[in-house]
C-alpha cells in the first residue's frame, strides 16, 4: 500500500512536473525579491526596523514572549489559516492568481527576512536563521508549495471544465483526493507548528547570547 501510494505521488509529480517547477521558481523569485528589498532599505529605515528587533530580543531577556504552548498555537492558526485560503481558491476558477500572489508575497517574506538579518548581523545572523527560522520552514515550504501546485491544478482543472463546449459530467471522487490531499498538508503543519513551538523557542534565548 505504501509503495503504490509512493508511486502515484511520483508519477503525479513527474506528470505535472511543469507545474510544480512554476510554483517553486515563483517562490525563489518572490526570496529573491525580498533580498533586494533589504538592499534598497535606507539607513533610517534599517534602524527603525533593529529597533524593533532589539525590543523582541529584550522581551526575550524579561520572558515575556510566548510560552510554548501559545507559540505552538500561535503557528499552528498561521500556518492553517495560510493553508485553508489556499485549499479554498484552488476550489475556485478565479483562485489562479491569488494563489500566485501568495506564494511569491511568502517568498518575499522570507526572503526579506533572512536578508535582512544576514545583511545586519553577518554570519551571526545566518546562525540565528538556521536554528530558529530554518527547522520548520524546512517543512512548512515544501507544504506550502505542494499545496499551491494541487490547489492550481484543481483551479485549471474546474476552468477547463467550465469552459467547454460539451456538458461534463461533475463526478465528487476528484474533490475528496483534493480534500485528502490537504488533510494529509494540514497534518505536516502541526509536526512544523510542533517544532516552532517546542523546539526552536528553546534555542531562541541561546542564540540570542550569540549575537549579542
Amino acid at each position: 500500500m505504501n509503495l503504490k501510494f509512493r508511486k502515484e505521488i511520483g508519477q503525479h509529480i513527474e506528470t505535472n512536473q511543469l507545474s510544480y517547477l512554476f510554483i517553486i521558481v515563483l517562490f525563489i523569485v518572490g526570496l529573491i525579491f525580498g533580498a533586494v528589498i533589504v538592499l534598497a532599505m535606507h539607513f533610517t529605515q534599517k534602524q527603525d526596523l533593529l529597533f524593533y528587533v532589539n525590543q523582541y530580543f529584550t522581551r526575550i531577556d524579561e520572558q515575556q514572549i510566548l510560552i510554548n504552548s501559545d507559540l505552538f498555537k500561535s503557528a499552528l492558526f498561521s500556518h492553517f489559516q495560510y493553508l485553508l485560503i489556499i485549499f479554498l481558491l484552488g476550489l475556485s476558477i478565479i483562485g489562479l492568481p491569488i494563489i500566485w500572489v501568495m506564494v511569491f508575497v511568502k517568498g518575499t517574506f522570507i526572503g526579506f527576512t533572512v536578508g535582512y538579518f544576514v545583511q545586519q548581523y553577518g554570519f551571526k545572523g545566518l546562525m540565528f536563521i538556521s536554528t530558529t527560522i530554518l527547522p520548520q520552514n524546512l517543512i512548512i515550504i515544501p507544504v506550502y508549495l505542494f499545496g499551491a501546485t494541487i490547489a492550481m491544478l484543481f483551479s485549471g482543472q474546474l476552468l477547463k471544465k467550465l469552459s467547454g463546449r460539451r456538458m461534463i459530467r461533475f463526478t465528487i471522487e476528484p474533490l475528496i483526493q483534493y480534500l485528502l490531499v490537504f488533510v494529509v498538508l494540514f497534518g505536516f503543519c502541526i509536526v512544523a507548528a510542533l517544532i516552532e513551538g517546542y523546539g526552536t523557542s528553546y534555542l531562541i534565548p541561546i542564540v540570542k547570547q550569540f549575537i549579542n
